[in-house]
């Protein structure tokens, strides 16, 4: 229990965390970022980690002038990119054997399968679409990789997806983070990113129940 508060801790004050992050190692939190955008979306053992609320606060903490947000975002987008391949290519070598394996703390086959389902409904557009999808997509180019698609076409759409992602919640953080409202309820803003996020989660998992009933 420790963990998961020291977790919800994090995410609901990544902002003051990131402070801290500048402060003690400057120029280091861009390695940190990278690490951390690249290992959630090209590891299928790191799906926990808060994309899209650390991009939008270290958006807010170029607006403040402690990152250079057009370094922030051609890194981000680079980490994002370099994850996905990696993660394409892991899929692509071990292949189908992961649907046989049992549960464990690294691995939940119930994810594997929710974004099989979500690639068989949008095709290959879902590398892009499971951006703002979280677990979704850490596993959508794992898919990709076992289904073999399209090297090509998996570039085009993981370049794309990762441009829009990163972009996107950047500078939104960067744009709006020197509005008063906006910097004085971050935490709020920070909640209200989460339950977005989640929401397409929440919504194919009760239509999936309602399907089987």
């Amino acid at each position: 229990m420790e963990l998961v508060a020291a977790f919800v801790d994090i995410v609901l004050n990544l902002d003051r965390h990131l402070q801290w992050l500048v402060a003690n190692y400057g120029l280091w939190i861009y390695a940190i970022l990278f690490l951390i955008i690249f290992c959630e979306t090209g590891l299928v053992v790191t799906p926990f980690l808060p994309g899209d609320s650390l991009l939008f606060v270290a958006g807010t903490l170029a607006a403040g002038g402690d990152i250079y947000i057009h370094g922030l975002f051609a890194l981000l987008a680079l980490a994002s990119f370099s994850g996905d391949n990696t993660n394409y290519w892991i899929g692509r070598f071990v292949g189908p054997r992961v649907f046989t394996r049992e549960k464990s703390w690294a691995f939940n086959p119930a994810h594997l399968e929710r974004t099989r389902r979500f690639y068989e409904r949008h095709g290959g557009k879902t590398i892009v679409i499971a951006r703002f999808v979280p677990i979704v997509r850490t596993f959508a180019p794992f898919v990709a990789g076992i289904g073999r698609m399209y090297y090509g076409r998996f570039l085009f759409y993981s370049f794309a997806g990762s441009v829009f992602w990163i972009g996107s919640l950047t500078f939104a953080g960067y744009y709006f983070g020197n509005i008063p409202v906006v910097r004085e309820n971050l935490t709020l803003v920070i909640i209200g990113i989460v339950v977005l996020s989640i929401m397409p989660g929440v919504i194919e998992y009760l239509r999936s129940r309602a399907r089987s009933a």
